[in-house]
């Protein structure tokens, strides 16, 4: 099972006082200093669960030119006309409808590019720490927001931390050309990602329905696109 590199300091960090505890307790004989590793033992088990990176089918079967691929697992918590009536509008300027995905602790946070092309514009913005679900964390929580521009064809999307979160891994910017599915970053424990298209793409998922990053297909642009 591939693990993203970010994880291995959560996946290794429990360990030591694991190992530590069960040599003492069989060294005095005492079991309940070898139950106490039990603890640290499962929640590295934990973090090999949460960091896990597998394989999807974009990483073997290129999707089609038209296809917008969810950019993380999770349950659609927005799909249709971008959210209004928050000020600040948590949406880009202009017209663009809007798929939110909700990631739980226990999905994988792996974050996918949801479209091809090149970035062409990055920004980073802290804040708070509200949980992912609620509308307006889409305006006040940390967040990095990526803009991705294939020829006339241009989608936005968000990562946007949760009540765990801490910390957003972007591995992409400015400049660099990101496949359809790609793999592009991560985020820490609990967050959600927002994925801004044109109006004239044909949005194919409901709120509640659950996808997989670089697998489902959220949306399709229209020939007329």
């Amino acid at each position: 099972m591939r693990i993203d590199p970010a994880g291995w300091p959560f996946v290794t960090g429990p360990l030591a006082p694991a190992a530590l505890l069960a040599a003492a307790g069989r060294a005095a004989g005492r079991r309940g200093l070898r139950l106490a590793a039990w603890p640290f033992a499962l929640l590295s088990a934990y973090m090999l669960l949460f960091f896990r990176d597998p394989d999807r089918r974009c990483d073997v079967e290129p999707p089609a030119a038209d296809d917008v691929l969810s950019p993380a697992d999770g349950m659609v918590m927005v799909a249709g006309p971008a959210q209004d009536g928050v000020a600040p509008e948590p949406a880009p300027e202009g017209g663009w409808q809007q798929v939110s995905v909700f990631l739980s602790v226990v999905d994988v946070h792996v974050n996918r590019s949801p479209y091809h092309g090149e970035v062409v514009q990055s920004s980073y913005r802290p804040g708070s720490f509200l949980a992912a679900y609620r509308k307006e964390s889409a305006h006040r929580n940390e967040r990095r927001e990526l803009w991705l521009r294939d020829g006339e064809r241009t989608v936005v999307f968000r990562q946007l931390v949760g009540v765990l979160a801490r910390r957003i891994v972007t591995r992409t910017g400015v400049g660099r050309r990101l496949a359809t599915g790609e793999r592009m970053g991560l985020m820490k424990f609990g967050s959600r990602m927002d994925v801004f298209l044109p109006r004239d793409c044909a949005v194919l998922v409901r709120v509640g329905q659950r996808v997989r990053g670089g697998e489902t297909v959220i949306a399709r642009w229209s020939d007329a696109g």
